[in-house]
């Protein structure tokens, strides 16, 4: 099924700003929440289905989600308040927080937040309402997160900041890159189902 490029009504500005206080609440909450799948489709019928864990947490899904819902300005403006808390105030990152924070490998995903729920936000709004629209919108989000994160990581490495962490460029690379990215990508699927279920029921 093709995409058809036509720009969908989004939410006023009341309710982006409703979204991005629920993005950032998401975002906090899916710091500390585990995600789960099932197995594969195929071994039900002799395994039953059964939950298993991705490895990951939710955080990315919730940044993803806030996009899809509440828009570009609603994911940017969730982020940056996401980020403003955990450098300043409450310790909301999965390590910490404050400013010492800047200095972690992790950090550059974290900052990835804001441009991957403005462009998830920006694309889920561009096309016709639909399944595929919507896992384009959180893919492409989930690809700008973590080009952010290695280009974060590149300099922490060109700086030599990479050796308090005990990594090299591509240890951390494959650490925070390649392994939760399959993973994620299920996530990606998960949001669009979501997302196009919330749309459909509030008629936007």
């Amino acid at each position: 099924m093709s995409l058809k490029q036509t720009a969908t009504a989004g939410p006023n500005w009341f309710n982006q700003l409703l979204w991005a206080l629920i993005g950032v609440s998401l975002t906090i909450g899916g710091t500390f929440i585990e995600a789960y799948g099932t197995n594969a489709p195929w071994v039900w019928a002799t395994e039953g289905i059964q939950a298993q864990s991705l490895g990951i947490y939710c955080q990315v899904a919730a940044v993803l989600l806030t996009g899809c819902l509440g828009g570009k300005n609603a994911g940017i403006i969730s982020q940056m308040a996401y980020i403003f808390i955990g450098l300043f105030w409450l310790p909301v990152f999965s390590q910490g927080g404050r400013l010492d924070y800047l200095t972690e490998p992790t950090f550059g995903y974290i900052l990835g937040f804001i441009p991957a729920a403005g462009v998830c936000g920006w694309l889920a709004f561009r096309y016709i309402l639909s399944l595929e629209a919507l896992a384009l919108s959180a893919f492409c989000g989930l690809v700008v997160l973590h080009g952010c994160g290695m280009a974060y990581v590149l300099g922490l490495a060109f700086l030599e900041k990479l050796q308090g962490a005990g990594l090299t460029f591509i240890e951390a690379i494959a650490l925070y890159t390649v392994t939760p990215f399959p993973s994620q990508l299920v996530l990606v699927c998960g949001v669009a189902v979501m997302a196009y279920g919330v749309r459909r029921i509030l008629f936007y």
